[in-house]
């Protein structure tokens, strides 16, 4: 039976509450103050709380943020209860996390509708979650292996060759087996790092102290992209089709994570276009700042594809020999969206790839006006 927990210090109206839910074939529990009210939601776990917002030494606001903050009842649905339905208390009520309100006073039919919609949309969202869960375990189950595999197997294969043939190999032999260890070494460590980054920021593992902290760090954009650009240059032996215009500028964000950003980007432009074509890497600053754009003239993408690009989604497998698990880009994306910044594509197919990244800059380098 779906449990309600019903929060409020005026006896007759929770009283009341209680009987009309369990009228309506919920099972309702209550608590007469706000501390109450966070012992008993976290003792029952409720499928819904209803809480009034006007109580003494916990009010519903205070309760709000608790239940947010408990790891236990954090998605529990909430609704608040007001005889003051105000813009500014909605909106104060919404950015802590409430998900409706209920104005006082209600009808009978005004309470059970406004749960039922509350629970239908909660379990609507559930199921939802569950679906792109049971995806991306799918694509994970095919991605993955394949993914590790590859490098694992020319490391063991080079290296066995290596082991068993050493005294008939000639030191160039030895040199460009040695570079293929370490290219797929390379290879098989930036896939694990991804991951773990994906893992890190999906599980939401990055709290507001390290956020703060990671928002104070300074990197300087144009040395960054500069060596990673062409380092990614290289690797594809496409050092002549790199064009560079950077502008001087320090990003908010650690250097780790913005030589991520570059290389995951970096790598998407030379690794889908066709040497001889330019791979543009860009940057301007713009108030206060940092506007970064990678342009290729590859294959490109379709507007659905762009749309549905995430963590190991690969598009054309079957046409193009796709080396990566197309965790990357959704990569770079997450560790800009967490920095404050955007990303966006634009793409026509078979004419190329525009990416912009746009990012904080650091205190005291905004654009002057």
């Amino acid at each position: 039976m779906t449990k309600i927990l019903v929060i409020d210090d005026e006896d007759s109206l929770r009283e009341t509450s209680v009987a009309i839910l369990r009228a309506g074939g919920f099972e309702a529990v209550s608590a007469k103050n706000g501390g109450d009210g966070i012992e008993l939601a976290h003792a029952t776990l409720p499928d819904l709380i209803i809480c009034d917002i006007r109580m003494e030494l916990v009010n519903g606001y205070q309760l709000l943020t608790a239940v947010r903050n408990d790891s236990v009842t954090a998605t529990t649905p909430f609704i608040l209860m007001t005889s003051n339905a105000d813009l500014e208390g909605m909106r104060q009520g919404m950015d802590l996390g409430a998900d409706d309100y209920l104005p006082k006073p209600f009808s009978p039919a005004e309470l059970v509708t406004a749960v039922n919609a509350r629970l239908k949309k909660h379990r609507m969202m559930t199921e939802q979650a569950e679906a792109k869960l049971q995806e991306l375990r799918a694509r994970m189950s095919t991605a993955i292996p394949h993914e590790l595999r590859t490098p694992l197997n020319g490391i063991l294969g080079f290296a066995d060759i290596m082991r068993k043939d050493y005294m008939n190999l000639q030191p160039q032999e030895i040199a460009k087996m040695s570079e293929r260890i370490y290219r797929n070494g390379k290879r098989l460590l930036r896939l694990v790092e991804n991951y773990l980054i994906y893992a890190q920021v999906g599980a939401q593992q990055i709290d507001k102290h390290q956020q703060e902290l990671l928002l104070h760090s300074s990197t300087d954009a144009l040395s960054t992209i500069d060596e990673l650009a062409r380092e990614k240059a290289l690797e594809n032996n496409r050092v002549n089709d790199l064009d560079l215009h950077l502008e001087p500028a320090s990003v908010a964000i650690s250097a780790q994570y913005f030589a991520k950003i570059v290389e995951e980007i970096g790598d998407n432009a030379f690794r889908y276009s066709t040497k001889g074509t330019t791979v543009y890497f860009g940057t301007v600053t713009e108030g206060s700042d940092l506007l970064m754009m990678v342009i290729d003239r590859g294959r490109g993408m379709t507007a659905d594809q762009i749309e549905n690009i995430g963590a190991y989604v690969q598009f054309n497998r079957k046409v193009y020999e796709q080396q990566g698990s197309g965790l990357g880009l959704t990569v770079a994306k997450q560790l800009i969206e967490i920095h404050g910044g955007s990303l966006s594509i634009q793409s026509d197919v078979d004419h190329g790839t525009t990416v912009t990244v746009r990012l904080p800059l650091s205190t005291g380098t905004a654009a002057p006006e």
